[in-house]
């Protein structure tokens, strides 16, 4: 884990849209700076000048056109490139704790679901783009369509080029997420985020409470 090797911890929140990612990062990233803690708090894709060009590329292309499922997981793995190497890596080597709202696992699942790139071909250039640079803990948010979709109407946000596709991929996504932490037991926990934003902030800090346990036992 690149706590073994790095000062800092990096956390990542993962699941489909709509479950509450950005909303439990602020709940986590307000209560470790409570206790003193230097948190950074990033997005994928994005987090950089460059990434950021690329995340509108990806989630917002030209009307009535897209890109392939191989074009969108190069366009991932060349704005996570960019952010690992100017803010993630950075942060975690000046001691400081990383939360991102997304991370390499989307990549694999979004570009392999419903008959995208094969998975082996997505951990090649995964493992070639991230390295060692592995999050301590992911939290898999895991809710039923019905609500994630009553939250983002509530949300009257734009709808992007991945939100905007059927309800099928959606539940793949979901699927595909809830495999991903049960395959992965030692850095995943799934969270149930059918609940309220102050009950799954509580189920995610016992979480992170583990982690600081865990850290404060390894010091010298």
């Amino acid at each position: 884990m690149v706590a073994d090797r790095l000062t800092g911890r990096f956390i990542t929140l993962e699941g489909g849209e709509g479950v509450g990612k950005s909303t439990l990062q602020m709940a986590l990233a307000e209560r470790l700076r409570g206790m003193g803690i230097d948190v950074v708090t990033t997005r994928e894709p994005g987090g950089t000048p460059l990434a950021e060009r690329i995340r509108e590329l990806a989630l917002r292309p030209p009307e009535n056109d897209g890109w392939s499922s191989m074009s969108e997981a190069l366009l991932m793995n060349a704005a996570r490139s960019d952010h690992l190497d100017k803010l993630i890596r950075p942060a975690l080597t000046n001691g400081k704790w990383v939360i991102s709202d997304r991370f390499s696992d989307s990549t694999l699942v979004y570009q392999s679901v419903k008959g995208g790139v094969a998975k082996d071909i997505l951990l090649k250039i995964e493992a070639a783009v991230i390295a060692d640079t592995r999050p301590d803990l992911t939290l898999v948010l895991d809710a039923p369509k019905s609500a994630t979709d009553a939250r983002r109407t509530s949300r009257g946000a734009q709808t992007d080029a991945f939100e905007a596709r059927p309800s099928t991929f959606h539940e793949a996504v979901r699927s595909a997420f809830q495999t991903l932490a049960q395959s992965d037991p030692a850095r995943c926990r799934l969270i149930d985020a059918g609940q309220t934003a102050e009950q799954v902030a509580e189920g995610a800090w016992q979480e992170i409470k583990a982690l600081l346990s865990a850290q404060r036992a390894s010091a010298p």
